[in-house]
């Protein structure tokens, strides 16, 4: 973890004032370490002589960034009791420890204390590092989630995958395929939080079924819910919330040294019209991986090349050959092993849902795209020429014959601000619940 002192700035800091005002020293979060970010801390850690934050501070600052802590059991502790110290609920710690006898407990036994907020963020830049905090802490609150690693990054970062459900029938979801794209990251982790929370409380998943810019995402035109339970029991949903783990980091500033940083910059200096690092949408070594799939690789590179991009870039550059960058071959493996029904890849901007291939139309794709478009107010067209080859949901499409969405997310220039990040995920989460729903 970063060291910190008063005065710097950046994705570090957000983190910092993140877990202050989590914990319950508020401090506003911009990133910038000023006099109130300071004081907080001090508060924090009861030292008014000192204003850093150093491995020890983070280690105690942690638990406000995973949501969860552990708890040895003494003598005379109670369920309700720890509830009200850990300011969460009995049900959240019942949710985390389905195996303890809440009469019975076990002295010297350890629990899992889920912390009393919501895990996923709205204000703060995503990067590889919240993202394993977020999913380490979703499967220790949620312990019927599972968690893996489908492949590593080019600088050898773990992609991380998010299972849920039992059922029989398999779907897929990825975001942050392009790295200036990452407001996606906390859609699909935020849907991983709903989702959770409400199969553990059987309770309903509820979204709009006419959202989007006709009544500007306030007021919902009508409401449809769907039983959590339900979905679990039918459907095993994966997601991959961060294709491009290294991409991202440049983009939102955790990577900004070193050998692959300064690689980078050189990459971008031959494309000066592509601002640095806001403009980067490839992986670290500018590869675009949505570029790198067996489906029209040949006619993509044709189109790229023609446009400028015939060399490593910020963008648009399909590599040497298909399925030659990690992050794309650890998605393309991942799809191999499994029998996904579906696949939704998501990216920004436009709220437009694309969903076909070439003249290859999949049974049902247009009824569910139309669907996804009522519930999010997104148009639903088909991709356009020049961006309509070797991506990931064109090669689903080729390879099985079954719907594959590309949802552009949000409005506006890359990378979206998180200001976007509420009225995103209001519009999406019916094309998540749909994703199963309508394969039913």
């Amino acid at each position: 973890m970063q060291f910190l002192i008063q005065g710097d700035r950046g994705v570090w800091v957000e983190y910092l004032q993140l877990a202050l005002t989590r914990a319950g020293y508020p401090a506003r979060i911009d990133g910038i370490f000023g006099e109130r970010t300071c004081q907080a801390l001090k508060d924090f850690t009861g030292d008014t002589d000192n204003c850093t934050v150093n491995r020890v501070v983070w280690e105690n600052l942690k638990p406000y960034l995973t949501g969860y802590r552990m708890h040895t059991i003494k003598k005379g502790d109670t369920v309700f009791g720890l509830a009200r110290r850990y300011g969460t609920t009995e049900e959240a710690i019942l949710t985390a420890n389905p195996l303890i006898d809440p009469d019975e407990l076990v002295i010297d036994a350890i629990l899992a204390i889920p912390l009393g907020f919501p895990l996923v963020p709205q204000m703060v830049k995503y990067t590889s590092v919240l993202t394993r905090w977020i999913v380490e802490g979703l499967v220790v609150r949620y312990p019927f989630l599972s968690a893996g690693v489908i492949g590593k990054s080019v600088m050898g970062k773990d992609i991380w995958s998010i299972w849920i459900g039992t059922g029989a029938k398999q779907v897929f979801y990825s975001a942050s395929y392009h790295a200036n794209e990452s407001i996606t990251t906390p859609v699909l982790l935020a849907f991983a939080e709903e989702y959770a929370a409400s199969y553990a409380s059987g309770g309903n998943i509820v979204f709009s079924s006419a959202a989007g810019a006709e009544n500007d995402g306030q007021t919902d035109m009508g409401q449809e819910s769907v039983d959590a339970r339900t979905l679990y029991n039918e459907f095993q949903l994966c997601m991959v919330p961060l294709v491009n783990p290294d991409g991202v980091d440049l983009v939102n500033g955790l990577l900004n040294s070193g050998v692959y940083y300064r690689r980078a910059r050189l990459i971008a200096e031959d494309y000066p019209a592509i601002p640095f690092p806001d403009g980067w949408k490839a992986n670290i070594e500018g590869v675009d991986l949505n570029l790198q799939f067996p489906a029209g690789w040949e006619m993509a590179k044709q189109i790229k090349f023609s446009q400028g991009y015939d060399k490593p870039a910020p963008r648009d550059y399909v590599g040497e050959a298909p399925l030659t960058a990690p992050e794309s071959v650890a998605v393309y493996e991942l799809t191999r092993e499994n029998d996904f029904l579906l696949i939704l890849a998501y990216h920004t901007q436009g709220e437009v849902i694309y969903w076909k291939y070439l003249d290859y139309e999949p049974a049902r794709s247009k009824e569910i795209a139309d669907y996804f478009g009522r519930v999010s107010g997104y148009a639903v067209e088909e991709t356009p020429g020049a961006s309509g080859y070797a991506g990931y949901k064109d090669w689903f499409i080729k390879e099985y014959d079954r719907p594959g969405y590309t949802i552009e997310a949000g409005m506006g220039e890359n990378p979206l601000p998180m200001t976007q990040f509420e009225r995103i995920y209001h519009d999406n989460k019916g094309i998540l619940v749909g994703g199963m729903m309508q394969l039913r």
